[in-house]
């Protein structure tokens, strides 16, 4: 009886991660993008509808606000805003944080972009994008010298998607290097252009 319960819950197991697996989103190139919605750093609903087709829309999703990889690649995006919007390029990061947290990631960083809270993982989920559950708290200093704590949700991978005008995903990053994430979108691009 022992072994057979114990075959059942191993076959339960590997069933629920089979069809775990065969429902994971799985986006290519050429693929329409899905339609999202989330609250943006303002605390206002930001819709990809409004967007997509309007321009070409990077959505990068990153791990965490006032981490080292997430502000180089933040800071890389704000840097190049201005090549990228001559572009015609939007660009929209991410992540599991909350409005709250944005709102001081963007002051400490002079981020001039939308960042959305993705606090439940759903617009990560429909790209595609692993997502880890579990709250995470973490505590930052500011350059003013305060102190807050930082509240996540969820923590998503670090992977970035260019939407073209058409709606679809014309390149996919999986295995974005924080810093150089801003000029990989440019020469995506360029590429598209050509």
């Amino acid at each position: 009886m022992k072994i057979l319960l114990s075959l059942t819950v191993v076959a339960a197991s590997l069933f629920g991660n089979l069809v775990h697996a065969a429902d994971a989103v799985d986006l290519k190139v050429g693929d329409k993008a899905p339609t999202f919605e989330a609250l943006d750093d303002t605390g206002k609903p930001w819709k990809s509808s409004e967007h997509v087709g309007k321009k070409i829309v990077v959505v990068y999703f990153y791990p965490a606000d006032m981490t080292g990889g997430c502000t180089k690649q933040a800071c890389g995006f704000r840097d190049k805003l201005g090549d990228l919007s001559k572009k015609g390029i939007e660009v929209v990061g991410v992540s599991g944080d909350t409005v709250a947290s944005h709102v001081l990631f963007k002051q400490e960083h002079d981020l001039t972009f939308p960042l959305l809270a993705d606090t439940e993982g759903k617009v990560a989920t429909a790209f595609g994008v692993p997502v880890t559950p579990g709250e995470k708290k973490v505590t930052a200093k500011f350059k003013t010298g305060k102190e807050e704590v930082l509240i996540r949700n969820v923590t998503t991978a670090r992977w970035t998607f260019v939407i073209d005008k058409d709606g679809k995903i014309a390149a996919k990053n999986t295995k974005v290097a924080a810093a150089e994430d801003s000029q990989a979108v440019l020469d995506a691009v360029e590429k598209l252009a050509k």
